[in-house]
């Protein structure tokens, strides 16, 4: 049992969720063998000091350098580095390889084992030959090629395990919303704190003012506020009352309740959440790597050639070290330098590029998933609203009254509250200059509101229309700006049985947003609005922000499905959220994008955050995403490209006009190739 009040068993389940999610993005690249990204940094910086005296003291591919050095044993260092090189830095590509072709998958990292494996059985080879032969005759190595190789493919793969970060923490995060204890109800009547995984469906639970909900359950006396928001999405704090039901991992507000547990541990509500969201990360991880497909083309093209040169050379010359040293020629060639970091320099510029515009790149495959959306499905409260409530208006009733003198006895009723409505009032009082008045002695009106006498003898409260109705005190409706369509949460402050004045408050729509939505729609994409709110907020919000479609009254598991019911009709779905209550949709999403001011939960689940938690990145992110594509499949064909020419040369396909690759002709294509990736993917700009 641990402090967030799992049980061991699910504990297990969701370390094992965890570890799942956050080693899957390797997934496609290694074939199933997981690296951590730690140990690949490690294994660089000691390939790449390794990798310095090999790549002093051996030529580059059979070319001397000037700068070569050279004394009595070197050679025997070189072949000691490089078989260190070879077991130790090639290790994660060996194992790799090893997965893809015990799963009949061949890709990056068995083209990259041939590539090495090839170099460093043909080097050693030739190492003995040399020494054998003595001066006789000289037999070229690959000991050079083997060095850059390992370290430019640990490189590679290091900057995109950094670009390519695990969403485990998601899980933990949604673990700590659940308090650690519970005060239960004792048979005499008592209430003992007690670990929460040793709290019973049934037993009855005791939740005080300002305390997190434990577990799930009813209500079974008291009344009380409770603020759902990042479990259900409803931006407004919900009144409870007896018979009511709660959620574990929701805030309680200004009242003490008496909770009877429904539903703890693996079978809660948060625990379900978390079960979404890990189920949807696992499944979206299936995808398979573009570059991977490429690799795999490579290395049965590099194989069948490779064979066919040594058959066709030696029975062109009769001699088996020529037509070894061909096929190995073609091997090495097919290494993939430039296409192991035609992917991973993109990916590190579009990082970059993409921190300079204020968005977070989590999952790199999100961006080449992107170009293909056909809906944008977004959450209402944070991502298109501000999320938190502020006085729209301020009307008095009253004619012996002004606005400021309604608003300073809103106020005066106020001032001890912590709800988020009692807030949005002083604040509004504070930006207006209105001093709050002096009320004594605020009580609670349970499910209505709160009210107070004062020193004269008047009555008065801050309500909601029940209240009003239940006592047949007359009210106009259509007082405040809003009312009339329910956009807004609405008060009335009742002086001595009347209606005195009324305020309206509500969720801001965002400045960007109806700008979003409009470029959203230019891009030939569907924009969906998702909310936990009720019909009268959403239409509201989607009418004034031009949003045809919109569904209402949503909880996570109904986001989820709403975004699984548009994959399963063929669409390409974006979704944008910043709630816990977001976290399944955007885990089960094609991309999901986290607003930055949202939770870490949501931020965990989703492929990217929006920083600056403005509508108007949404757009970025998607004209950031087209850039990407582009630099990415530009490089992929400059890579592969070199490889598709020079495995042929390298075979000899022109050996009758005169034309064979030699190997050092190989190394300055490829080392060309290389910087040819790079250089494009530094010119990588968002688009607009």
């Amino acid at each position: 049992m641990d402090k967030n009040g799992n049980t061991e068993a699910g504990d297990e389940r969701t370390r094992e969720h965890g570890s799942r999610a956050g080693h899957a993005g390797m997934g496609a690249m290694t074939g199933g063998h997981a690296m951590h990204g730690g140990d690949l940094k490690r294994r660089f910086f000691v390939c790449l000091v390794l990798a310095a005296p090999v790549l002093a003291l051996s030529p580059m591919m059979g070319i001397d350098l000037p700068f070569r050095i050279s004394f009595p044993g070197s050679d025997w260092l070189v072949a000691g580095l490089a078989t260190i090189l070879f077991f130790y830095g090639g290790k994660p590509f060996l194992a790799g390889a090893a997965s893809e072709l015990s799963e009949k998958k061949p890709a990056m990292m068995t083209l990259i084992a041939l590539g090495i494996t090839s170099a460093y059985v043909y080097s050693l080879y030739a190492f003995a030959a040399n020494l054998l032969n003595g001066s006789a005759g000289h037999v070229m190595d690959f000991f050079w090629e083997l060095a850059t190789l390992i370290v430019i493919m640990l490189l590679g793969h290091w900057i995109e395990m950094h670009a390519v970060s695990g969403a485990g923490d998601a899980l933990e995060r949604m673990a700590a919303l659940l308090p650690s204890k519970a005060n239960v109800r004792q048979p005499d009547g008592s209430y003992v704190e007690t670990e929460l995984p040793q709290v019973r469906v049934g037993q009855t639970v005791m939740v005080k003012a300002g305390e997190k909900v434990p577990t799930d359950g009813t209500i079974e006396r008291g009344s009380t506020t409770v603020d759902e928001s990042l479990v259900t999405g409803e931006s407004r704090a919900v009144a409870k009352t007896a018979g009511d039901a709660v959620v574990g991992g929701s805030q309680n507000g200004e009242g003490t309740v008496l909770v009877k547990v429904s539903a703890t541990g693996e079978s809660g509500y948060l625990a379900q959440v978390m079960e979404l969201v890990s189920s949807a990360q696992s499944e979206k991880t299936k995808t398979e790597a573009r570059a991977d497909k490429v690799a795999r083309a490579l290395f049965y093209a590099a194989v069948l050639v490779g064979l066919a040169a040594l058959v066709v050379w030696y029975f062109i010359t009769l001699d088996f070290g020529v037509a070894l040293t061909r096929m190995v020629t073609v091997l090495v060639i097919a290494c993939p330098h430039a296409l192991g970091l035609a992917i991973p320099l993109v990916a590190a510029r579009t990082t970059s590029v993409a921190a300079e515009n204020g968005l977070l790149i989590r999952r790199r495959q999100a961006l080449e998933t992107a170009v293909k959306a056909t809906v944008v499905m977004m959450d209402k409260t944070g991502t298109l609203t501000e999320g938190d409530f502020k006085v729209i208006e301020v009307a008095s009733s009253d004619s012996s009254r002004t606005d400021d003198e309604v608003l300073s006895l809103m106020a005066g009723l106020e001032a001890s509250s912590s709800h988020p409505l009692a807030a949005s009032v002083l604040a509004e009082a504070a930006s207006r200059g209105v001093e709050a008045a002096e009320v004594p002695d605020v009580q609670t009106i349970p499910g209505s509101g709160i009210g107070a006498t004062l020193p004269g003898g008047s009555s008065i409260a801050l309500v909601n229309a029940r209240y009003l109705e239940d006592r047949s005190i007359p009210y106009e409706p259509d007082g405040a700006r809003g009312v009339r369509d329910g956009a807004y949460t609405v008060s009335y402050l009742v002086v001595d049985g009347a209606v005195a004045g009324i305020v309206a408050q509500g969720d801001e729509i965002k400045p960007d947003a109806g700008s979003a939505v409009r470029k959203i729609k230019e891009r030939g994409l569907v924009p969906v609005m998702l909310t936990g709110d009720n019909d009268k907020v959403a239409s509201a919000v989607a009418a004034e922000l031009g949003i045809a479609e919109y569904r209402f009254g949503l909880l996570p598991q109904d986001k989820e499905r709403l975004v699984r019911e548009r994959q399963q009709a063929g669409d390409v779905v974006v979704m944008v959220g910043d709630g816990i209550n977001d976290a399944p949709s955007l885990a089960r999403a094609d991309v999901g994008l986290a607003i930055g001011a949202g939770t870490d939960v949501a931020i965990g689940s989703a492929d990217a955050v929006l920083v600056r938690s403005d509508p108007g990145d949404i757009v970025r992110f998607l004209s950031l995403a087209v850039a990407s594509s582009r630099k990415t499949v530009q490089n992929l064909w400059w890579g592969a490209g070199y490889n598709i020419v020079a495995i042929p040369l390298a075979a000899g396909v022109l050996a009758p006009v005169g034309i064979v690759l030699s190997p050092a002709v190989g190394a300055v294509l490829m080392s060309l190739s290389t910087v040819v990736v790079a250089v494009n993917a530094l010119t990588l700009k968002i688009g607009r």
